[in-house]
């Protein structure tokens, strides 16, 4: 996922952090919008955007009368969302600000978590030191995709625990997002977004982005190179098929690969090709996704989340008119949550995400 400002985002020792869950966001909300801090005060939002209709079968997903509602603002670029069950909540990264936030219906938005994805001690000279993708695994813990540090990481006890963080001897680009297979292997991407200089860092050991799978048993394994831009990545329910957002605007496409009885990937096809959209200045590449209990596929690209049916027949957009990183089902799973720049905004869905 990525700051799409120039078309960039702007050893395994358990490291200490910072974690709490009071102190209110300061109100720096941006003009127009409510200042994060309202929401701890009950106050009603405004609704942006809209919804682009193009084939019937987005009514039986999305309500004829949904809006959308704005719940915070005045973050730098807010990525990563994952619903927490325990807790009745939305985390969320804001990754500039090096951070994690909650949001709940109750008490508002708060910082949950900082540092997220940088814990060196040096000043990191780049935009995107924080987390990215977050997720939780079978025992409840908050796995993060950490930009700076340059690893997957466990949040455990107050520490971050290394899970991985090189492949072959080389340290990652910068994990991006995630997705939890049910045997509880762990499918990522690996762009060049959180190193300072991008591709051209020379802190860059890799020489290619790629897709990987951690398996359950701590086997680490390279699914793709092919991708320029790897990015969002989902499952489909049977999980069969890997789905990855490529975020280059060269080649702004979504992927499907089947996966075959030995793990490995068979050949790619695309889902869909945003690249005119892209050149014709529309905000956003494709970024973050996620995918309902029916198939059906939320992804982030330009100017809101294209739904996409099991089949890749492009149902409509989740029009919001700004740049887009990420979106997360929660609730009860028939609510999208929507990471848009520097806005967290929501949707009511009849269908309900995965996991729900």
């Amino acid at each position: 996922m990525i700051n799409l400002t120039a078309f960039r985002r702007f050893s395994p020792l358990a490291i200490p952090v910072t974690f709490w869950m009071g102190g209110m966001l300061a109100a720096i909300g941006s003009a127009g919008i409510p200042h994060p801090a309202a929401l701890a005060q009950g106050k009603k939002q405004g609704t942006i955007g809209r919804v682009e209709r193009k084939d019937p079968r987005i009514d039986a997903l999305i309500p004829k009368d949904a809006v959308i509602e704005v719940l915070a603002a005045g973050f730098k670029w807010t990525e990563g969302p994952v619903w927490d069950k325990k807790n009745n909540a939305l985390l969320f990264t804001d990754i500039p600000n090096n951070r994690v936030m909650i949001w709940s219906e109750r008490e508002g938005v708060k910082t949950y978590l900082e540092p997220s994805g940088y814990t060196g001690k040096n000043k990191f000279t780049g935009y995107e030191p924080g987390a990215n993708g977050l997720a939780f695994d079978k025992d409840g813990y908050l796995i993060l995709c950490q930009h700076g540090d340059r690893r997957i990481a466990r949040y455990k006890n107050g520490t971050f625990e290394t899970l991985v963080d090189r492949y072959m001897g080389k340290r990652f680009n910068s994990p991006n997002d995630l997705v939890f297979a049910r045997n509880g292997d762990l499918y990522f991407t690996d762009p060049p977004y959180g190193l300072p200089q991008g591709v051209k860092d020379p802190a860059k050991e890799l020489d290619f982005q790629g897709v990987f799978r951690l398996s359950a048993k701590g086997d680490l394994t390279l699914l793709t190179k092919e991708m320029s831009r790897p990015n969002g990545i989902g499952l489909s329910p049977d999980e069969k098929t890997l789905y990855v957002a490529n975020s280059d605007p060269e080649r702004a496409v979504w992927m499907a690969f089947p996966i075959k009885d030995d793990g490995t990937l068979g050949p790619g096809k695309v889902i869909h090709d945003a690249t005119a959209e892209v050149k014709a200045g529309k905000p956003g590449l494709p970024d973050g996704l996620k995918v309902d209990q029916k198939g059906n596929i939320f992804a982030t690209g330009p100017d809101g989340v294209f739904v996409f049916a099991p089949d890749f027949t492009y149902l409509g957009k989740i029009v919001i008119g700004d740049r887009n990183a990420n979106c997360a089902f929660g609730n009860d799973g028939s609510v999208l949550y929507i990471c848009a720049n520097d806005k967290i905004v929501r949707i009511k869905t009849t269908t309900k995400g995965l996991g729900f």
